[in-house]
């Protein structure tokens, strides 16, 4: 599978955590900023609320709750979605993707950003950002209730949004998620190496990728 030919491509989908925006924010919040808030709020050391929350971690990842904020807010008796406005500053996007989604609107392919992201969440990073104007829609797994990492959702957003999976490329910094969309038969599909600003870029992947968006040529 090689880097996409955009004459065969209609619709582009987009990731947004890691993808658009910095994953740094959410590595940021969920590793550092909620652990704190845990062990203030529960009377725990740092280390202490870290491997708590942990054992939650391990079970949940991939699916629907592991992204839901409702969920985590039962879990450790937070307002998760408050908490994530504390430290909204750290929100922005990764490099050259203005840019990058004024060339698709400019070559007339649709842009719909596909997250797992929690609604509550997609709208703080939406009104922090603007993103939203700069594609044409924005879907989250929870409004399907179903993950990424789930066929299912792939059906629901073919039937709400049609596309041809054969002229439609996946941009997504998940494995998983990618495996997913080759499962399901998307056929053009990209990782990112570099999700996180503040972390190494990654180098492993069974799928072609790039750093930044101005490596892709329209």
């Amino acid at each position: 599978m090689s880097l996409p030919d955009w004459q065969q491509i209609d619709t582009v989908l987009l990731d947004m955590d890691g993808t658009l925006l910095d994953l740094h924010f959410d590595t940021y919040f969920w590793l550092t900023h909620m652990p704190r808030a845990y062990a203030a709020h529960h009377g725990l050391s740092e280390e202490a609320a870290l491997a708590e929350l942990n054992k939650s971690f391990s079970g949940l990842k991939g699916t629907l709750n592991w992204y839901c904020l409702d969920h985590w807010s039962e879990l450790t008796g937070l307002a998760i979605a408050e908490l994530k406005r504390d430290v909204q500053h750290k929100i922005g996007f990764r490099p050259h993707v203005k840019d990058f989604l004024q060339l698709l609107r400019d070559k007339g392919k649709r842009s719909v950003i596909v997250t797992n992201a929690h609604r509550d969440s997609v709208e703080l990073k939406m009104a922090r950002t603007g993103l939203d104007q700069l594609v044409d829609r924005v879907i989250s797994s929870h409004d399907y209730q179903e993950p990424k990492e789930s066929q299912a959702f792939w059906d629901h957003l073919l039937r709400e949004e049609p596309f041809d999976k054969h002229r439609t490329l996946l941009v997504d910094d998940s494995e998983a998620v990618l495996q997913s969309a080759a499962t399901w038969g998307i056929r053009w599909l990209l990782t990112i190496y570099h999700p996180d600003s503040q972390q190494p870029p990654r180098s492993d992947s069974n799928f072609p990728g790039i750093h930044h968006f101005n490596e892709l040529d329209l």
